[in-house]
């Protein structure tokens, strides 16, 4: 494109860089912030290859000023524009990073270029010891010991930085780079500001390290961006940037914050095989093509609140350190235009939403964006929290306080300071609040905001009929996410289902076996105790191992499961017992078995008591009691009521029972239908196509 009538011309306030100017101005140098300057500011420095005597003299004066100079002098190019290209490693001080300098350094600059050598050894030895070819920077670098300015600088031509060691400042404010400029392998000591800058060509960065704080805010990058290889060893800021073109941060270590918020990514942005070691910030990042974390590791939490996602996030491969999660509030996103990708079975676990008010729409377009791509295991992942914020919603509505309608008192009582409370009270009297947000507009209500969120409220008091079909659909919705995360995890429901029939077993062995003590007393032997035991516990182990691999919280989670199976068989065992049994077919089971057939079957529409007609009472006869391997027939009982699969039809007698132990199955078997729908809810949500053969069946 033709270049605007303004950079044809010096600009009026700008003056030509004549020789005679050069060498006033190096011989007075002029004092910036304890620094002493080369004060080349408002100035035209044309250095193209017609002026090529000129430009020879200028680099040759300015590296003879920089070299003698002692204490180090700075270079200021504020406001000035450079025509033709500029090479750094003219106007700096060359020097090799295991060699002798050729020029005194202070303690402070040996340290820093010592530190950078030993780096750069340890690299090289790494990489011959992996026998791969070196990356390393180039050994030869050009120092600048003082600050460096160009705030507000025009190069007209390209630029040339590579291979640099500014162990002075760097000040770039509004600095424009007409064409392509190059900063591969350079070093900066000290604070890098690049704000409001603007690279309308493409701007390299590789394998460059920022020692202290780099500042890019509201940069403008027109062309392609590559910082690949680099290190932020300090707090990195490109807020409010943009990027036109591809910008690739591929293979960088960032060892303090990242702030990339409110940029808009016109082109492909790669963090691919990045490392993270504080937290990412991308809130009200928008991301118009394809976005990749590929292979990158996250130590702190990644902040998207607010992004917009239009194409595709690519996190496959990704690492998260324990703490480590995706903020996606409010997150723009569109399933059937865009797309999330990721591992499966572990991209769903690292989503986080603090709220459910606002974000509704969003968690069903990530269910939808993975059921499309077969990721059941992470669209359950998301319907699982989803839930879990709908149960914090449904305990706010029936514990949390009103901010509309509590006094001063309970709003103190709470824990809003008592300032805080009176300014709420007078907030509310002059307009309601509508939802828990409005609180932030009250001035310094942001700490005690995060601390009582989930204990406040706004809406309509409960009537006592609505309160108890709340608490109703709270305890339900507690029980589904303690026993079956919502019908998102097989193991979890199994292994309730291992413990729950392990534990009636155990039940119906004790009561079948253990009758009376005197007169003559109905005792198993010592043997046959020691098998029924250990059988018992190995179904038990098996189903805690499997509660507490896959249960968010397993003790409540087994709370929850002694509450359903432990106080009920207990009253009525404590009642049968001291009441004691005195009834014929004492020295007979209570139970028996079909013995026209064993085979492995499902026994869904089985009743756990024979049928009336008595020519059935010819196929059931009293089940094994004095044998080791007795104890798997009560396991046989307790799986059929409960899973409804057996290996054999165990049922009670119909003579001479105790109604305790009838209750007692029949409770049972009562769980075993609620035990058995949720599994079979489970196994459709969790097995693709299974479903279907369900409910064909």
């Amino acid at each position: 494109m033709p270049s605007p009538i303004w950079a044809a011309n010096p600009l009026p306030d700008r003056t030509p860089l004549t020789l005679e100017l050069l060498q006033r101005r190096l011989k007075a140098p002029t004092q910036a912030e304890g620094a002493r300057m080369i004060d080349l500011r408002r100035l035209v420095i044309d250095l193209r290859p017609e002026n090529s005597e000129f430009r020879d003299q200028f680099y040759r004066l300015v590296q003879a000023q920089l070299q003698q100079a002692n204490p180090p002098v700075g270079l200021d190019l504020s406001d000035s524009v450079i025509r033709g290209d500029l090479k750094i490693s003219d106007l700096g001080l060359r020097t090799d990073l295991f060699g002798q300098n050729p020029f005194t350094l202070s303690e402070a600059e040996q340290a820093q270029l010592k530190r950078d050598s030993l780096r750069v050894l340890q690299l090289s030895n790494l990489s011959r010891s992996l026998l791969l070819p070196s990356q390393t920077a180039p050994l030869q670098l050009t120092v600048l010991r003082a600050p460096l300015l160009l705030v507000k600088t025009r190069f007209e031509g390209f630029a040339n930085f590579s291979n640099a060691y500014f162990l002075g400042r760097v000040e770039a404010q509004g600095v424009n780079f007409v064409q392509d400029s190059d900063w591969s392998g350079t070093r900066f000591s000290q604070a890098v500001s690049f704000s409001d800058a603007t690279f309308q060509r493409e701007a390299r960065f590789p394998s460059v390290i920022f020692f202290n704080r780099a500042i890019f805010n509201q940069g403008r990058f027109q062309g392609n961006v590559n910082f690949q290889s680099s290190e932020f060893r300090a707090f990195a800021s490109f807020h409010q940037s943009s990027f036109q073109q591809q910008a690739n941060f591929a293979r960088i270590q960032w060892q303090d914050k990242a702030d990339f918020s409110q940029i808009r990514w016109q082109g492909t942005a790669l963090f691919d095989r990045n490392q993270f070691a504080q937290a990412l910030f991308l809130t009200q990042t928008t991301f118009e093509k394809i976005a990749s974390f590929r292979q990158t590791q996250f130590n702190q939490p990644v902040n998207l609140r607010g992004a917009s996602i239009l194409d595709q996030a690519d996190f496959s491969d990704a690492g998260f350190a324990k703490g480590a999660y995706l903020n996606i509030a409010d997150l723009q996103f569109d399933p059937r235009r865009a797309r999330i990708l990721g591992d499966p079975g572990k991209v769903g676990r690292v989503l986080s939403v603090p709220t459910l008010q606002g974000n509704e729409t969003l968690l069903r377009n990530l269910v939808q964006n993975f059921r499309l791509q077969q990721q059941i295991a992470d669209a359950n992942r998301v319907e699982y929290t989803t839930e879990k914020l709908r149960l914090r919603e449904s305990r706010q509505r029936l514990l949390g306080t009103d901010l509309n309608t509590a006094s001063v008192e309970k709003l103190q009582k709470i824990g809003f300071s008592p300032k805080q409370a009176t300014t709420i009270a007078q907030a509310r009297a002059q307009q309601p609040f509508r939802n828990l947000t409005d609180v932030l507009k009250l001035e310094g209500m942001l700490n005690a905001y995060v601390k009582v969120r989930d204990r406040i409220v706004i809406g309509k008091p409960l009537s006592a009929a609505n309160w108890l079909l709340e608490s109703c659909r709270w305890l339900g919705l507690s029980l589904l996410l303690l026993l079956t995360r919502f019908g998102t995890s097989f193991w979890l429901i199994f292994g309730v289902g291992l413990v729950a029939t392990a534990h009636f077993a155990m039940l119906f062995w004790l009561l079948d076996r253990c009758r009376k003590l005197r007169p003559t007393p109905f005792l198993p032997t010592p043997e046959e105790t020691a098998w029924s035991l250990s059988g018992f516990g190995v179904f038990s182990i098996l189903g805690f191992s499997a509660i507490f691999r896959t249960a968010d919280q397993p003790w409540l989670t087994l709370t929850c499961l002694g509450i359903v199976i432990i106080p009920i068989p207990a009253i009525l065992l404590g009642i049968l017992y001291w009441r004691g049994r005195y009834h014929d077919l004492m020295d007979s089971s209570y139970f028996v078995e079909d013995g026209s057939m064993r085979q492995l079957r499902f026994l869904i529409g089985r009743l756990p008591n024979i049928p009336l007609f008595p020519f059935f009472r010819d196929r059931y006869t009293p089940i094994v009691w004095n044998r080791r391997w007795s104890w798997l027939n009560y396991l046989d009982l307790s799986l059929n009521n409960l899973l409804k699969l057996g290996f054999n039809d165990i049922r009670l007698r119909d003579e001479q029972i105790p109604g305790l132990i009838t209750t007692l199955v029949w409770y049972q078997w009562s769980l075993g239908l609620l035990y058995f729908a949720l599994l079979l809810w489970t196994l459709s949500r969790t097995i693709p196509g299974l479903n279907l053969l369900i409910y064909f069946k």
